[in-house]
């Protein structure tokens, strides 16, 4: 399957040449009839009929044909009433039973750290992702990678899952140091919250025994007091920032490749979240270059707020929109904050129960910061206790600098319990879950983290919508592959990679989960009135599916085939035939 461009194959939608067009039954009508059309003005540029148009409008209107012109959609309705659009110059694409949407919209994502792991580091991911097993297939890997990289080159690596290595703990120093103590070596875990350094990468980033763990992280310690390697939260950024920035021609690959597999899953609109100026900088380049196919929006952090205002955009490809923070990490990575202990405890501590990035109030002051400058805030937050913390920020930014829709968000809102979701409700903060969790995690959040009970609650999509909430659903790509397919089969049937259904009364309908992943995330982003359903005015940012998701079985969801994306009416991403 090609990630960008049209094969040289025959095409799954063949235009229908417009010599013969009147001589097949249905075409469109008459010549005549044809100009007549060109002459009302409402001729359309490309007609596609004969499908499933999955518009996804306030109603879930189903048409059976569309109508673009001028990259925007014209009109929706049956096959025969979309002859009103086709004029002397209208292409005619016959879907021939095939489903259309409109373009996946990514509630939550890094676009471009994904362009980098798949492209740079060494795959280190465990099933079902990836085949690493012990800390000496890691070791290996990482062996194999030095030995064909330049000698100036840091090796870096990610995707690692202590949980599922048969050594049951996290690499150290002393392990990576055996592939090399010279080298720099630094990779990160599947959460995306910790890495490993190993002693030439610690030395370059001057962390030693000596060096006070950051706010909002931990450098692990020995009996010593020597790092052991492992760093968590902020501490990963101390090594983050030393290693050695890519080239111009490596971002622009970057770009390409996170660009070309965004698009081949049907994504129109990708998310680059806790971005930064110099990132935004490089995806506006990568859009005026021709290397971004698609569409980003960019979450800066606050540190990098005004930075990023000053980025000049003028591709209309990128866009800047509300400010990223956290309030805690990750719960398979022990430091989500919990309002209860973890059900295995962390190191033998019975109370551990996680930590907070910021303390509360600090929380609420940086995101006051933002609600002051007039933006939009948008909080990670894994455990119930960080959640708590995140609606007592929102709340008081509100008092201090009301607005009528400021539309926070709180970023995975893993744990958040009923109160919390009442809470969420009467303040008018949207949650975005990180329901595949249920998938790669839940038999561990089961039996390691959380425990059976609250393991049901994960990502509590069913709890959202007993209370009428507006919800998005995204991947969090590249901790998980950019698979919105699967995304909603995850959210439809919540089954684990063992075969566990993990939290059966959490479940939503396949239609509400199109929803959470196509017109609530634009409206997430204040794009409700441009993108994210296929209506009359809007973008013409689509998907052609081998299947429609509303209505095949439920446990075949994952199997539809992504078969053309279109941003902006213009094809960005076409399957092989």
């Amino acid at each position: 399957m090609k990630l960008q461009g049209r094969p040289t194959l025959a095409p799954f939608f063949p235009l229908i040449p417009l010599a013969l067009c009147a001589a097949l039954a249905g075409c469109g009508g008459d010549e005549n009839a044809k100009a007549a059309v060109d002459k009302s003005g409402n001729a359309a540029d490309v007609v596609y009929r004969n499908g499933e148009v999955l518009t996804v409008d306030a109603a879930d209107t189903q048409a059976q044909a569309i109508a673009v012109r001028d990259g925007k959609v014209l009109a929706t309705g049956s096959t025969d009433a979309m002859r009103a659009y086709i004029g002397t110059q209208t292409s005619v694409v016959d879907l021939a039973g095939k489903t259309l949407i409109p373009g996946f919209y990514d509630g939550h994502s890094h676009f471009l750290y994904s362009g980098l792991t798949g492209q740079f580091d060494v795959d280190l991911n465990s099933p079902p992702l990836g085949t690493v097993d012990s800390i000496d297939t890691i070791l290996a890997r990482l062996r194999a990678k030095l030995a064909e990289a330049d000698a100036a080159s840091w090796i870096t690596g990610s995707g690692y899952d202590d949980t599922l290595l048969a050594e049951q703990r996290h690499p150290t120093r002393e392990d990576l140091d055996k592939v090399s103590a010279t080298r720099p070596i630094f990779i990160s875990h599947i959460s995306g919250h910790l890495s490993v350094a190993n002693s030439a990468a610690l030395a370059a980033a001057g962390i030693d025994a000596s060096t006070p763990d950051p706010a909002g992280g931990v450098i692990r310690r020995d009996s010593s007091g020597k790092p052991t390697g492992v760093l968590e939260e902020s501490a990963s950024n101390m090594m983050q920032v030393k290693v050695p920035a890519k080239t111009a021609a490596q971002t622009m690959q970057v770009i390409r490749y996170a660009s070309g597999n965004y698009a081949a899953h049907g994504v129109t609109t990708a998310n680059d979240g806790a971005s930064s100026a110099g990132a935004i900088q490089a995806l506006e380049g990568g859009a005026l270059s021709g290397n971004l196919s698609i569409r980003v929006v960019a979450w800066p952090t606050l540190e990098e707020m005004e930075k990023s205002d000053a980025v000049k955009l003028t591709s209309k490809k990128v866009r800047i929109g509300g400010i990223k923070d956290f309030a805690d990490g990750s719960i398979q990575g022990y430091t989500g904050y919990l309002s209860h202990a973890y059900h295995t405890p962390y190191h033998g501590d019975a109370a551990y129960r996680g930590s907070p990035r910021y303390d509360r109030d600090t929380l609420a002051a940086r995101v006051t910061a933002v609600y002051k400058a007039g933006k939009q805030s948008l909080i990670h937050g894994n455990g119930d206790e960080g959640i708590a913390d995140i609606l007592y920020a929102f709340r008081k930014a509100q008092e201090a600098y009301p607005r009528s829709d400021a539309r926070p968000i709180i970023i995975h809102s893993q744990m958040a319990t009923e109160s919390e979701l009442d809470d969420m409700k009467t303040q008018g903060v949207m949650p975005s879950f990180f329901v595949l969790h249920t998938y790669y995690w839940g038999d561990r959040h089961r039996d390691i983290f959380l425990g059976p009970e609250r393991a049901q609650r994960i990502s509590p999509t069913h709890s959202a919508e007993d209370r009428g909430m507006r919800y998005t659903l995204h991947t969090d790509t590249p901790v998980v592959p950019m698979d919105p397919l699967r995304l909603i089969w995850s959210a439809v049937n919540r089954v684990s990679t063992s075969g566990a259904v993990i939290g059966a009364e959490q479940r939503v309908s396949a239609s509400h989960a199109l929803r959470a992943t196509t017109i609530n995330s634009a409206w997430q982003n204040f794009e409700e009135k441009e993108r994210g359903s296929l209506e009359a005015g809007k973008y013409a940012d689509m998907v052609i599916l081998s299947a429609n998701p509303t209505t095949v079985a439920a446990d075949t969801i994952k199997d539809i085939q992504v078969l053309e994306t279109f941003v902006e009416g213009k094809s960005v991403y076409r399957a092989a035939q």
